[in-house]
Parts: structure tokens; C-alpha cells; sequence
């Protein structure tokens, strides 16, 4: 496939409400988006860098400027390319997963669009919808929190996330399940806050019957995660710790996770998130879809990869309106505590090109 040019577009989009993490808080959501234009179809890709290199290395200027400098040169200098060929063609370039993800997912949209395939068919769908969870910020207060969870219970949301940090885990778990009750799905996200020094601690959060705690420990130790497990009765998922298919394979031969959270971002793309996904089947691990506060684009590549059959658990691809009032596509609605599975060419989506323009702050050309 021939690639005419890549656009680069800034977006910014202010949050419904400010979400709280372990490592900051966010009001808005400023993100990479990326255009392919080639003779047959466009494609779309989305960068899930954040502002700060706070959840990973990665940044979304940094992101840019690898981009713009060195990833999009590699490929456009390419005598065509296919999205299968993105990864080899870049692998030189050390890290920039993210960065690169972006653009194998728009090369990816491009190449579905052209040939009239979705991406949930080219990735092994086998549902056309996918369960849905939320992912629920640190309150100010445990009555607050108790009325976001009873707000997102009453939306239809089928699994509860609650993010923890010292100092905010035990009390605010302990108040969800007194107030909804143990058949609520219920599981904490730590974003590396704790130390295998906490583990005692940790163990105090077992007797709530959590499906998981999501990466407890810093993302390189491995065996601290595996100790951790030990010590432990509630299942280790990780997240950050998980950059690659092999990665994934390694965590698990050492026990350092029951679970793993699948981000397409951080493996570097929708093509190593299907191999992670194939590991952990091969090695029966369940695994679920995070999220990284996506548009409507990178939702809608959630969604579809969360069809999956090796996603049995809900995963964080909740509805547009959990963080945007308006969204840059046509708003994915939850049903029953589901999301349908976009079934048209690529992506699906596009975006809305007055609701794009209203919140694009800077777009460059890069042509062949």
C-alpha cells in the first residue's frame, strides 16, 4: 500500500470531571492523533501517551517529535508498506511503543478500510458486543466515591475499578462492598504506588474477594510482583509491567501475575496486543482490554479487540460520556453494560470533521 502523506493533529478535550490517579490528576485529555492518507482510503491512529511521562516513559511531545523525526520518515521511505510491516521497519528505533502503535494502527485502518474488513475481523472477533467496567478516580471522600460507583452501577457498568494509592485502599474497597454488596465485580488499580514492603498491608485487602490488584509494584520488578503473589490471596494483574508478548510470557513463567491487562498502546500496537492475547490463552490467563482515556478512535480499536475470545473479563472500554461530553466520532452509548462492536470497514468510525476542528489545536503534513 502507498502511502501519500501522514497528518499529525493535537487535540485537546476537556474531561467531564477531573480524574485522580497514584501519580496526578488530569482535567483534560491533550492527544496525538494521526491521518494516513493513501490512494484508496484514510486511516486513523491514536496515541495514548499522556502529557507528563508519569504512566510510562513516553509523552506526547516526545511522542510527536519521534514521529515527525524518525518513524514517519522510515515508513514513507518504504516502496509501499502493510501494517505488518510497521513493526520491522521501525524495530531499530528503541522503545517509542506508543508512538508507534499510533501509526501501525492508522496504516492498519488505511489497509481494513481499502479492502472493506473490520478491524474486529481481521483481529479474531467472535462477539459483536464486549462487557464493559469503569475505571473509578480517587475521591476527596468515601461518600463522594460512593456516589460515583452507585452512579456507574445504576448506568449499567458490569465491574467496578477502583484506583488506589497508600493512605486510600483499604477504607474507600471496604465502603463499595459494605454499600453494594459482594456480587458486585469489584478490582483495584494501583499504577506501581506500593513496595513488596506493603504486603502485609496489601493482604489486608483479600477477605473483599477482589478480582484482581493491578500492578501493586513498579513496573520492572517482576519478581518482586512474584514474591508479592505469594504473600497475597487476591490475583496479581499487570499492567504496566507488560510491553511485549515475550514480557507477558516471562511474567507469567515466574508467577508474577494471574491476569494481565492488555493496553495496544504500551505493547506497541494491535498486532502485539492479538500475540499477548494468544500467549496468555496458550498459558490460560485471562485477560482484559485497558483503557488510556481514548476518543472514540481508540475506542472503537478497544472494542474490537476486546472481542477476542481470550478477554473474559470486563475490561476499561466504557462509554464515550465516561470522560467526554462530546467526543470526536459518533459517541459510543453502553447497552445493558455492553458495547457494540463496530462491524464497518477499519475502525468503523470516523471522526466528525466540525467536532474534530473544534478541538484540534495544531496539525502538520508530513508528505511522501
Amino acid at each position: 500500500m502507498k502511502l501519500d502523506g501522514l497528518e499529525l493533529l493535537r487535540v485537546r478535550m476537556p474531561l467531564v470531571a477531573p480524574f485522580r490517579t497514584s501519580f496526578g490528576t488530569q482535567d483534560e485529555r491533550d492527544l496525538l492523533l494521526l491521518r494516513v492518507v493513501t490512494p484508496s482510503a484514510e486511516g486513523w491512529g491514536e496515541c495514548g501517551a499522556m502529557t507528563g511521562p508519569v504512566y510510562s516513559s513516553e509523552y506526547v511531545d516526545g511522542a510527536e517529535h519521534v514521529l515527525r523525526n524518525f518513524l514517519i520518515p522510515e515508513v514513507l521511505a518504504a516502496d509501499g508498506v502493510t501494517a505488518h510491516m510497521v513493526a520491522p521497519l521501525l524495530a531499530r528505533y528503541k522503545g517509542h511503543r506508543m508512538a508507534k502503535a499510533a501509526l501501525e494502527m492508522a496504516v492498519l485502518d488505511a489497509e481494513l478500510r481499502a479492502r472493506g474488513q473490520s478491524f474486529a475481523s481481521a483481529l479474531g472477533s467472535t462477539r459483536d458486543s464486549v462487557p464493559c467496567g469503569v475505571s473509578v478516580g480517587i475521591a476527596d471522600s468515601v461518600p463522594r466515591l460512593l456516589d460515583v460507583v452507585g452512579g456507574y452501577l445504576n448506568d449499567g457498568y458490569v465491574r467496578i475499578k477502583l484506583k488506589i494509592e497508600p493512605g486510600w485502599d483499604i477504607e474507600p474497597v471496604r465502603a463499595v462492598r459494605e454499600c453494594f454488596g459482594d456480587d458486585v465485580l469489584l478490582q483495584v488499580d494501583a499504577n506501581t504506588a506500593y513496595t513488596l514492603a506493603d504486603a502485609p498491608h496489601l493482604a489486608r485487602l483479600d477477605p473483599f474477594e477482589l478480582l484482581l490488584i493491578e500492578q501493586p509494584l513498579e513496573e520492572e520488578d517482576i519478581l518482586g510482583h512474584a514474591e508479592l503473589a505469594r504473600r497475597i490471596r487476591t490475583p496479581i494483574c499487570l499492567d504496566e509491567s507488560i510491553v511485549s508478548a515475550r514480557s507477558a510470557a516471562d511474567a507469567i513463567t515466574l508467577g508474577a501475575c494471574r491476569i494481565v491487562n492488555i493496553k495496544p498502546g504500551r505493547v506497541g500496537g494491535y498486532l502485539e496486543a492479538r500475540r499477548v492475547h494468544d500467549v496468555c490463552a496458550a498459558h490460560g490467563v485471562p485477560v482484559w482490554c485497558g483503557g488510556m482515556i481514548e476518543t472514540g478512535l481508540g475506542r472503537a480499536a478497544n472494542v474490537a479487540l476486546a472481542s477476542l475470545p481470550g478477554f473474559t473479563l470486563p475490561g476499561d472500554t466504557s462509554a464515550s460520556d465516561r470522560f467526554y461530553r462530546t467526543d470526536i466520532t459518533e459517541p459510543f452509548v453502553l447497552r445493558d453494560g455492553h458495547l457494540p462492536v463496530p462491524s464497518g470497514p477499519g475502525l468503523g468510525v470516523a471522526p466528525v470533521p466540525d467536532l474534530l476542528a473544534a478541538v484540534t489545536t495544531s496539525k502538520v503534513w508530513i508528505g511522501s
